[in-house]
């Protein structure tokens, strides 16, 4: 049985920019993998090149087996992969309820939207709260959550998670972090980008390391959380 998202030596970049230079990496079904990394190493444009938004230029990426790569990012979310991406990127004139429902737009399917808007509501009761307000009016955290559960509102196979701690108070990341773990115990895979290096190797299953646009260093968490070169460089120690 194939990984459910194979990477396999992909280029991309900006104009004359190469920002990926050959990147490969899987995930498997079930599983939480963390992309760990120094600002600047790729890891935002991995996940925009998965997802669509950053074509890739040379290399493939197969979603269970099947060729995604040369796929329009709507495309993509139809076939299982939805993106919470760096900086939230809410819509801030629509009301949280609306943010959500903007999330199955590839969906027919209205009696499972709404058991998906209640169980957004159960995951993030502020949410629910806050659910007539509109989304530009929420604290930093609210908004997390609300990209966060807009994401899932693609009913995703796999969900990519760009910096879901970037500039929030512990206690936040702390819930951000429960609700992904238990969207995994659902049964979801999740590519994680994240700058606190340390909760996301605890909370995946594996990791990759990136620079300069290439993977340096994989393996298991475990064996990432006692590499030397990962501590020196990203754990403090």
């Amino acid at each position: 049985m194939p990984p459910l998202l194979e990477v396999d030596d992909v280029y991309a970049g900006y104009g004359p920019i190469e920002v990926l230079k050959g990147i490969s990496l899987t995930v498997d079904t079930g599983e939480i993998v963390a992309l760990i990394g120094a600002n600047g190493a790729g890891k935002t444009s991995t996940l925009l090149s998965i997802s669509g938004c950053l074509p890739a230029r040379r290399g493939s990426m197969r979603l269970a087996g099947q060729e995604i790569h040369a796929l329009p990012a709507h495309e993509i979310v139809h076939r299982g992969i939805c993106h919470s991406p760096e900086g939230r990127k809410i819509f801030p004139r629509l009301t949280v309820l609306e943010n959500l429902q903007m999330g199955a737009f590839s969906r027919r399917d209205k009696p499972g939207i709404e058991r998906d808007l209640a169980h957004a509501f159960e995951l993030f009761p502020i949410l629910a709260e806050r659910k007539h307000q509109a989304g530009g009016t929420l604290s930093g955290g609210e908004q997390q959550m609300l990209a966060v559960a807009r994401a899932m509102m693609g009913r995703p196979k796999l969900l990519l998670l760009d910096e879901p701690s970037l500039g929030l108070a512990p206690m936040i990341v702390l819930k951000i972090f429960e609700v992904v773990r238990k969207l995994n115990d659902e049964g979801i895979s999740i590519l994680l980008v994240e700058q606190a290096a340390r909760m996301a190797l605890k909370l995946a299953h594996r990791g990759y390391v990136m620079e300069m646009g290439q993977i340096t260093i994989a393996g298991t968490a475990a064996e990432l959380l006692t590499d030397k070169r990962v501590q020196d460089a990203y754990l403090g120690e």
